[in-house]
């Protein structure tokens, strides 16, 4: 089954639904999900109205990644998505991001610093391999990853 996390990280980017009966969900997931509608609200209007990339397709492998980034470019949102866990996946690839401003420092989930020409030239490190847990805790296939990107 797929992990709740993952289910909320693609509905973020569509008309968040789930598509779920909230009366089987225990009182943790109960608590996730009101966790999951607080980040939806408080980034709504950067989903709705920022400018969507799609990094990588759905329909060319078992991996994809989009990306929405605000008018003035100052703040952003990658989601990396995984399917199948593969064995023998090297520990991390590299998403190239767009749209960012090049001269602006960003700092992602809250840490570190990275320039906008570094983040779409080198790209955003990305595990790769399912083994490593997701930043819920969960591991296996079908894992997403969400990184939000902040102008410093």
């Amino acid at each position: 089954m797929t992990p709740l996390c993952t289910r909320a990280n693609v509905a973020y980017f569509g008309t968040f639904g789930y598509e779920l009966d909230l009366n089987k969900l225990s009182a943790a997931e109960l608590a996730e999900v009101a966790r999951q509608v607080a980040f939806m609200k408080a980034h709504r209007a950067l989903i709705q109205y920022g400018t969507f990339y799609r990094l990588l397709s759905p329909f060319t492998g078992d991996e994809t990644a989009w990306l929405v980034v605000s008018a003035d470019r100052r703040h952003a949102l990658v989601a990396d998505y995984r399917g199948l866990n593969q064995p023998n996946q090297p520990a991390a690839s590299y998403l190239h991001l767009q749209g960012l401003d090049p001269d602006l420092a960003y700092a992602i989930n809250g840490a570190g610093r990275h320039y906008g020409s570094e983040l779409m030239n080198a790209g955003l490190r990305v595990a790769t391999n399912n083994d490593v847990p997701a930043f819920d805790g969960t591991q296996g296939d079908f894992q997403s990853r969400l990184y939000e990107l902040t102008a410093e």
